[in-house]
């Protein structure tokens, strides 16, 4: 596997904004708008998101991933998202696994998240249940949706 490391913030550099840009471009063509909802750029910028990228030794951008505060002991998964033409090498694992770890480290005690319910987010579904996250009702500010799949896991 590529040797990698991860660098929080950074989501103006250039390779992130367009993976980002990739990311939203992706959602809006395969969920309808009022259904979308990744985060843009400013969004990822607030005090309540820790966003981190992850780049090869090599300084290639591999993905990146972020996590919101939702309460004190709360967080969600936002904008994880793989290169595109690096699928399936285990860079979401990665980015996954950083995730849980962050969140729990920062003291939270559930990581909750929102995905799409069409085949193109089956994937990332699979994912998520193999890493411990089960389905479950909305959270935070969400409303139930046909176009979402909603899952938790204690940390």
């Amino acid at each position: 596997m590529t040797a990698t490391k991860f660098i929080s913030g950074q989501v103006h550099h250039p390779a992130v904004v367009a993976l980002l840009t990739e990311h939203l471009a992706d959602m809006f063509a395969n969920s309808p708008a009022e259904s979308v909802h990744a985060l843009d750029l400013t969004a990822l910028c607030q005090p309540e998101i820790q966003f981190w990228s992850l780049w090869s030794l090599s300084d290639q951008l591999l993905g990146c991933v972020a996590v919101k505060t939702l309460s004190s002991n709360e967080a969600e998964l936002k904008s994880m998202r793989t290169a595109s033409h690096l699928r399936g090498q285990g860079f979401g694992k990665q980015l996954l696994e950083h995730a849980l770890q962050s969140a729990k480290a920062a003291g939270f005690t559930r990581l909750s998240l929102e995905t799409g319910s069409m085949a193109f987010f089956a994937p990332a579904r699979q994912l998520y249940l193999q890493y411990g996250f089960e389905p479950c009702g909305p959270f935070g500010d969400y409303q139930l949706d046909p176009n979402s799949v909603f899952m938790s896991r204690l940390l």
